[in-house]
């Protein structure tokens, strides 16, 4: 797959245009502020991007991962932060939708994807981040439903988000002991803990999400008892690829300041793009970003045609991408010198926005661990 189809190219034009109407002017002031828009989030809801590829028939767009990658790749050149909170919410929405019943699904979806309520994934622990299967939070079944103890760690929206779907364990060790939980903000025994205070993703909060005999019905499982980490897994390889088009779209964004930037900067007489050294660099920058591009597309091809080396291959692009995207944005700042290094011209912000993509969805390590397996 070398072209976009129209309907693709025409989604993601829309998009471009809402990130740099709607997010790139303000990306800034709310890192600053360490503030989540939530009403800009609902005007990105009311264009289809808060159910991207939930069904057409659960009220979703029914849009390709293909169509996902393009739309976070477009929503990242305004704000990668806002276009992974994004991409975390569509993940929660996609999964209701795929292992909900229809009555969690009427009452979930309408107003998940408006974006009245937020949603937000809680797998991580203090003691289980890339060792999913070990977490220990503990769903205790009775006669009334479970009771939830235990702490999530780096839970993205948490203390904002309406809804948490969690990773609790409920049977015994392992994987298979693991089931998914929709869980309210406002159950009795559920709080947050303070927000972080982190390198970037400042526009959205990061909290522990604590939960002390938190009670919710029997109703609150979703799909069938001890299939949550399979059901985490499958949202992760989408995950995976919509956090290298977070990557793709920061880094693209980082090459365009800097290409301005250089046709504009003088020194020793002449033009800083005119110099040789700088449009080799700026050559080999926009040579990665077409290789990563080109894989993206390629990788959710295969998730979209459920290929059997799909999860392969959404690590390999999620890997690839996430560290060639971050190296790029931090050589647009080298190229702006002084002034990359001040917050005024937004590539400090991107670069360390960017940082973190290497790290969460799977650290790149474990990318490799997959890989490896896979081959």
């Amino acid at each position: 797959m070398f072209e976009l189809p129209e309907t693709t190219l025409a989604v993601r034009e829309m998009a471009l245009d809402f990130a740099a109407t709607r997010l790139a002017p303000n990306a800034q002031a709310w890192d600053e502020a360490r503030h989540l828009p939530v009403d800009v989030l609902r005007e990105a809801a009311a264009l289809g991007m808060a159910g991207i590829y939930v069904r057409e028939e659960s009220g979703g767009s029914g849009l390709t991962r293909l169509d996902a990658a393009v739309i976070f790749e477009a929503l990242a050149t305004g704000c990668p932060a806002i276009s992974a909170f994004l991409s975390i919410h569509n993940m929660v929405a996609w999964m209701i939708d795929r292992f909900g019943n229809d009555a969690q699904r009427a009452e979930q979806l309408p107003a998940l994807l408006t974006m009245e309520r937020i949603a937000s994934y809680a797998l991580t622990e203090p003691g289980a981040g890339s060792d999913a299967a070990a977490l220990s939070t503990r769903a205790a079944r009775d006669n009334q439903g479970f009771v939830l103890d235990g702490t999530k760690q780096f839970i993205s929206g948490a203390g904002v988000s309406d809804l948490y779907l969690t990773m609790a364990r409920t049977g015994g060790p392992g994987a298979n002991g693991v089931s998914a939980l929709l869980i309210p903000k406002d159950t009795p025994g559920l709080s947050f803990g303070a927000n972080e205070k982190k390198m970037g993703w400042n526009a959205q909060p990061t909290r522990q999400v604590i939960f002390e005999g938190a009670r919710v019905p029997a109703e609150a499982l979703l799909g069938e008892e001890g299939h949550g980490f399979r059901y985490a897994m499958a949202g992760l390889d989408g995950g995976r690829l919509n956090i290298a088009a977070c990557s793709l779209g920061g880094a693209q964004r980082a090459l365009d300041i800097a290409q301005a930037y250089v046709k504009e900067r003088r020194a020793f007489g002449r033009t800083v793009a005119d110099f040789q050294a700088t449009q080799f660099r700026l050559a080999d920058m926009a040579t990665e970003l077409e290789v990563s591009r080109t894989f993206l597309w390629r990788a959710a091809a295969k998730l979209d045609a459920k290929a059997p080396d799909a999860t392969r291959f959404c690590a390999m692009a999620k890997r690839h991408i996430t560290d060639n995207c971050h190296r790029v944005a931090d050589e647009a700042l080298q190229l702006l010198g002084g002034y990359g290094y001040l917050a005024d011209y937004g590539i400090e912000k991107l670069v360390r926005d960017l940082r973190v993509h290497r790290i969460l969805e799977g650290t790149n390590e474990i990318m490799r661990v997959i890989i490896a397996r896979g081959i």
